[in-house]
């Protein structure tokens, strides 16, 4: 692409042009090395996410196990609590609040796990079977927390997908693109400037060489006619002979 000078933006070859080319490639780098190192920022949270999901896949498990296991002790010598759940379905003991970290830009979704007013199973189990019971809620509550720390991890780690995909895009669209097209035109200004000052100098030499011939043919009329006068000049003669008159 940034072969052959073909890609380039449509600008008038000048001084100017040069001038905010550079400065549109300079601002372009800057931005390029910037977006670099908020790739390299999220590639490092990401792969720190993933790490820890796969840790807390690994301890789900595990607790959701000994969670399942201390309610059959709990239903084994408690006897059948059923009704006592049935009753508080309604409310929620458990709610979950939503706030947002910063990471280079990127807004990542954190949900934090909070007890609603009093336990509304304080009472159960106080005729038998109180510890396994309390055992019981304990196990739970630790899978509900570790559950809401993997939906938080789970949804950065889908956000942070996202991010870091279109960064890259942007990083390549500004290293493949944008840079060598804006090169392109930096080195096609550069080609017509030097161009302009070729033709130019050419121009004035052949200015002067056609005012020298003038000059010699007048003189050579003047020997001819061998009365030593010179010939009448014109205002436009005027001057030094040498300095070519322009008109742009």
């Amino acid at each position: 692409m940034s072969g052959g000078g073909k890609d380039r933006i449509a600008v008038f070859p000048s001084r100017m042009a040069q001038t905010l080319m550079k400065t549109r490639l300079k601002g372009a780098q800057k931005g390029h090395s910037l977006l670099k190192k908020k790739a390299d920022a999220l590639n490092f949270r990401f792969r720190e996410i993933l790490r820890k999901i796969v840790e807390n896949k690994v301890l789900m498990g595990e607790v959701m196990k000994e969670a399942a296991f201390s309610l059959a002790e709990a239903k084994f010598t408690a006897g059948d609590f059923g009704h006592t759940v049935v009753q508080n379905v309604a409310r929620a003991q458990v709610k979950v609040r939503m706030k947002r970290e910063n990471v280079v830009g990127v807004r990542l979704p954190v949900f934090d796990a909070y007890q609603d007013g009093p336990d509304a199973y304080d009472l159960t189990g106080l005729g038998k079977g109180g510890s396994n019971i309390a055992k019981l809620k304990k196990n739970y509550n630790k899978a509900v927390e570790l559950l809401v720390e993997l939906a938080t991890l789970q949804t950065c780690f889908i956000t942070l997908d996202e991010a870091i995909k279109v960064t890259n895009r942007r990083v390549n669209a500004i290293e493949h693109v944008i840079i060598p097209r804006i090169e392109n035109t930096i080195n096609y200004i550069v080609t017509e400037l030097d161009e302009m000052e070729r033709e130019e100098f050419f121009r004035m030499k052949k200015i002067q060489a056609k005012k020298k011939a003038e000059r010699k043919e007048k003189e050579a009329q003047v020997v001819e006619r061998g009365d030593g006068a010179l010939p009448m000049k014109s205002i436009l003669d005027a001057g030094n002979d040498d300095v070519p008159i322009l008109f742009h």
